[in-house]
């Protein structure tokens, strides 16, 4: 017993020794590849922040609404892109323009060589305003107010900015006499908030059909995060590698119907209602692995001790830090594949029994899943013989593009020159961008957009008060700056 005694506490020194090891040398990766890995922020340039507010400001006043029903004011459209070969003069008439689809440009930059070319994206169709919101708007949403260091109105955040911050730093480095070494494409698409359908995916099969070969690109998808992170001590760039499919499927049940006085033990309605159950209460496996697995190592150095702790010690405590991360819906969303139920549709009458009750499901679908993977789940979780499954729509999840190459350490450094030492993380975009349309034509996909992003802002994104702050607008300028610089 005296000898058992001594070899427990034996072994559970060890085990604390190693995993307190494990914690203190717990680093985060940021040495980067190749030469890129720092650049210095002496050589940042200069940036007219009035003029970059102004620019936008003038880019907000256009409507370039998108609607799910496929309409849109032309006039709008075309007037927008009238007035980018206005104020970005050298670029359309430098770079050779394609204009796919009536709107998308798809602009060509040619460089001293033509291996290993580089796209930039961005898009400039904006949501609506939810009706009956305008009067909540601090400035109205289409004036392009600038107003205390913001500039305010729709598509401020959600991505003329990029289109305005990108078009700024080609136009400055055109002037400056710049050919970048290596071939660049710049994409402003056109419908991006109705699917991207016309815009991206048209630039993907253009540049398939030309035989180019894209090294990596670049398009919105997160932002410096600032305050975003739950128990990050400190501001976090998440420069995303990868980005989350999606699916819609429609669940029928049927039954016979009849009058409600008289309900049977089973309904349509309870039938669905079962199976949505069921889908709530088992969702798709998740866990620490791939890129949500790289998302949180990374944070390390920025996380309290107790979070340190499990990350370095993810061998032992995966499965209680699994559940601890999934306790937030944007922790949850990261780990898995999410089921969201988001629409519902039954009788026509209060005491009729449906023939038929119909739900509609959304899945946003994890790098490690595939669409065959999630049907096969909802048919397995429901069990119901009476449920019809049909798929509405849906786009498999990207390819995670690497996070140890040069494009990555590039658009690292350039983030540390402009902001000051901090975290470099990849990440995963949970919602949709046009880059997942790129998969043909493009080898890795970055999504980032160069500028903080505060829980102030966030609520911005398709919502009310959307702005940008001018300081935001020149860092960007200088990021893109920097990297064409570098190429």
């Amino acid at each position: 017993m005296h000898i058992g005694i001594k070899t427990l506490l034996a072994a559970s020194t060890g085990l604390l020794a190693i995993l307190s090891w494990n914690t203190l040398t717990l680093q985060s990766d940021q040495t980067g590849s190749g030469q890129q890995a720092t650049l210095s922020s002496q050589h940042l340039p200069a940036v007219d922040e009035a003029a970059l507010a102004t620019l936008l400001s003038e880019a907000i006043r256009f409507k370039t609404l998108s609607f799910d029903d496929g309409r849109r004011d032309q006039a709008a459209f075309n007037g927008f892109r009238q007035w980018l070969a206005s104020r970005f003069p050298r670029v359309h008439q430098s770079l050779t323009l394609q204009l796919l689809n009536e709107h998308t440009l798809l602009f060509h930059w040619r460089g001293q060589a033509a291996t290993a070319p580089v796209l930039w994206s961005a898009h400039y169709d904006v949501v609506p305003v939810i009706p009956g919101t305008e009067k909540q708007w601090q400035h109205p949403p289409f004036a392009g107010a600038v107003a205390d260091g913001y500039v305010w109105g729709r598509g401020a955040l959600d991505d003329k900015s990029a289109v305005v911050t990108m078009l700024s730093a080609i136009e400055t480095q055109l002037a400056a006499g710049l050919v970048p070494g290596q071939d660049v494409w710049l994409a402003l698409t056109h419908d991006e908030e109705v699917g991207s359908l016309q815009g991206a995916k048209a630039v993907d099969a253009y540049l398939q059909q030309q035989g180019v070969n894209i090294s990596w690109s670049l398009d919105e998808g997160s932002y410096v995060l600032d305050g975003l992170i739950p128990g990050a001590t400190a501001p976090v760039a998440s420069i995303n590698v990868a980005e989350k499919g999606y699916l819609t499927l429609e669940l029928t049940a049927k039954a016979a119907g009849g009058h409600s006085s008289m309900p049977p033990t089973d309904t349509a309605v309870t039938i669905l209602a079962r199976a949505l159950t069921r889908l709530q209460q088992a969702p798709m496996p998740g866990g620490l692995d791939g890129v949500s697995a790289d998302f949180y190592q990374s944070l390390a150095p920025v996380l309290p001790l107790a979070q340190r702790a499990l990350l370095a010690n993810s061998w032992l405590f995966g499965p209680l830090l699994s559940r601890e991360i999934s306790k937030s819906p944007a922790g949850n969303a990261m780990l898995r594949t999410t089921t969201a139920p988001t629409m519902l549709s039954g009788s026509i009458k209060s005491n009729v029994l449906p023939i038929e009750a119909r739900a509609v499901v959304n899945f946003r679908i994890h790098p490690r899943d595939s669409i065959a993977d999630v049907i096969a789940h909802v048919r397995n979780v429901t069990g119901e013989p009476a449920l019809d499954i049909q798929q509405i729509d849906g786009n498999e999840a990207s390819k995670v593009a690497a996070s140890d190459n040069d494009a990555f350490a590039l658009l690292a450094a350039a983030t540390r020159a402009v902001y000051g030492e901090m975290l470099v993380v990849p990440g995963l975009t949970l919602g949709a961008t046009d880059s997942r349309f790129y998969g043909g034509a493009v080898q890795h996909s970055y999504r980032f957009n160069p500028m903080v992003l505060t829980n102030e802002d966030l609520a911005g994104f398709h919502g009310t008060n959307e702005r940008i702050s001018s300081r935001n607008l020149a860092q960007a300028v200088r990021f893109y700056q920097l990297v064409l610089t570098q190429l």
